[in-house]
């Protein structure tokens, strides 16, 4: 166990603390907040609770945590408890009963986080969070299943920013509800945009005030498309808004945005390394600098830094022309969806020049956004087929997208499996039988950890190349791959820029996820063959899908019909 602070989350603060900032629901990973047992004055909670989201209503079957001997908080601490599921905090006022449904295998576990603070200070109180491995479930059969997934986290992202500076009012159908997509959501309504998302199959997002509101506080997470896409808004916000989040955050890079937003004329100030935690100064408007509209920036790390510009430039007095200037830009298929996403919201980009983009000035129109299922959040499910002999089939597959995602259909089937795109969505069969990959993954760099997993699991070596700028994801996902596979047994050699998995015989572990949702993916698929596989916080696939534990063991275990959200 390890010890943190907290803070009431945003939904709760006006009920709890005027000056709350946003809850970390993970701070008991961050090392700077580490507590001893002398100091903490909480108890810790486990619970286990149905897959389904009415904890509000009572839903709640708690189980009390045994080690639980901690002294009482002192009288001035008020102390509430509260638990995330998907991206939605719950508080529970009073605990229900304990039920024997708890050990019942449909339902799954989460930590109740005890959270306490001085409601007449601004000080957060130490509290304790408790969480245990999650097992992954190991596939005694073929898997054969219809899998409807969230929408793509990308394009979600994407449309909110388009939306929140576009004439009149947008929708977002079939919206992705999850940890980032929320982070993002709540970052707008900082700025003062009018976000309604009470209807989950169906999003509203207003025209933003002119100008935006300063004085704001973004909480990013560990979410790049926030801490990327809306320090470019905040410059046209009139007053200051500050930038922080989880502790990796402040290790993801961010100073090429910084300094394009500084050439623009604008004041930032940052942490270390031009890093979170920031403050972007906005005057309301953003005129240029001394190239003019014109900024030069090293887009090598991220795609992202790219796009964050491209999103917010048709509200820029002048637009913006973006030169990149340094080794390949990684993700391109996603700098190809943010230029798509501009032209279909009306707004005028000029890509035909090698790394330069240009964007006029001129407020996009609302329109109404189909969001597109996560064809990266797929790759889970349809590496199941491969590795148990199964089928998977993925409803509503676009058979044009921009997403990098889409490339699943090819690199699966040079691993074994038989992609078949209809017009239902794809389908994808395996034997049982994977073979190696020798990949250049640089434009798909996401799907890296779960090819890994069936690299590991092959009956070939695998290599993988292009792939160093994952360093500076969620976690070093190169780094972290090769010491998590390696405890496997797989054999492993870790490159500048990928990785080199030769087979040999795998073992039952615990396998730590690094707070990064496709780390746990990657455990998942292995945990279909080797028994025993544990993972150390399965809640960070919070990040993109609401409930992936929850699917997951229903794909596992065959339940029948589709399974996932709605249509």
């Amino acid at each position: 166990m390890k010890y943190g602070c907290l803070r009431p989350s945003p939904d709760l603060a006006h009920s709890y603390h005027p000056s709350a900032g946003t809850t970390h629901r993970r701070a008991a990973n961050d090392d700077e907040n580490i507590l001893d047992d002398a100091t903490v004055s909480a108890l810790a909670l486990m619970i286990s609770f149905p897959a389904r989201p009415d904890l509000a209503h009572g839903g709640t079957i708690p189980h009390w945590a045994s080690d639980n001997n901690l002294p009482s908080p002192p009288a001035d601490v008020r102390t509430i408890a509260i638990v995330w599921v998907g991206a939605t905090l719950y508080e529970v006022r009073s605990p229900p009963p304990v039920s024997s449904t708890a050990a019942n295998s449909e339902v799954r576990s989460a930590a109740l986080v005890v959270m306490a603070y001085r409601p007449h200070t601004n000080q957060p109180y130490p509290v304790r969070v408790a969480t245990n491995p999650w097992m992954a479930p190991t596939a005694t059969d073929p898997i054969t299943a219809t899998v409807r997934l969230p929408g793509s986290k990308s394009m979600m992202a994407r449309a909110l920013v388009l939306s929140a500076i576009s004439e009149g009012a947008s929708t977002l159908a079939r919206p992705l509800r999850a940890r980032d997509t929320e982070l993002m959501s709540a970052g707008l309504r900082a700025l003062g945009v009018d976000v309604s998302c009470e209807d989950d199959a169906l999003w509203l997002v207003r025209r933003s005030p002119e100008p935006l509101t300063g004085n704001a506080h973004i909480e990013v997470g560990l979410a790049g498309t926030v801490m990327r896409f809306l320090p470019p808004l905040a410059a046209m916000a009139l007053g200051p808004v500050s930038f922080d989040g989880d502790r990796r955050a402040r290790q993801r890079p961010l100073r090429p945005l910084v300094r394009a937003l500084r050439s623009l004329g604008v004041q930032v100030e940052t942490g270390e390394n031009d890093g979170l935690p920031l403050t972007v100064h906005g005057l309301g408007k953003v005129t240029g600098g001394p190239e003019g509209r014109t900024v030069t920036i090293d887009a090598s790390a991220s795609s992202q830094l790219v796009s964050g510009l491209l999103l917010a430039a048709p509200a820029f007095e002048h637009g913006i022309v973006v030169h990149h200037v340094g080794p390949p830009v990684p993700s391109t298929p996603h700098l190809r969806m943010t230029v798509a996403m501009l032209r279909a919201a009306g707004a005028a980009v000029d890509d035909t020049a090698a790394n330069t983009w240009t964007v006029e000035p001129g407020r996009p129109s609302a329109r109404a956004w189909d969001i597109e299922p996560d064809l990266s959040g797929a790759a889970p499910f349809l590496a199941a087929a491969l590795v148990t002999g199964g089928t998977v089939t993925i409803p509503d597959w676009p058979h044009e997208t921009t997403q990098p995602g889409d490339r699943l259909r090819e690199l699966l089937a040079a691993m074994g499996g038989t992609p078949e795109l209809g017009p239902d969505g794809l389908t994808m069969r395996g034997t049982g039988v994977v073979t190696g990959l020798d990949a250049d993954l640089s434009e798909v760099g996401e799907l890296t950890p779960v090819l890994a997993a069936l690299a590991a699991l092959a009956r070939t070596p695998s290599r993988f190349r292009g792939v160093g700028h994952i360093r500076a994801h969620e976690t070093d996902r190169l780094a972290a791959l090769a010491k998590e596979l390696g405890s496997l047994g797989s054999k492993i050699t870790e490159l500048p820029d990928g990785l080199i998995i030769e087979p040999a015989p795998l073992r039952e572990t615990v396998f730590e996820t690094y707070d990064d949702h496709r780390m746990a993916h990657a455990a998942a698929v292995i945990g279909l063959v080797v028994p025993h596989v544990r993972l150390t916080d399965v809640s960070c696939t919070t990040k993109t899908m609401p409930d992936f534990p929850g699917l997951w063991s229903a794909v596992v275990n065959g339940d029948d019909g589709t399974l996932g959200g709605p249509a």
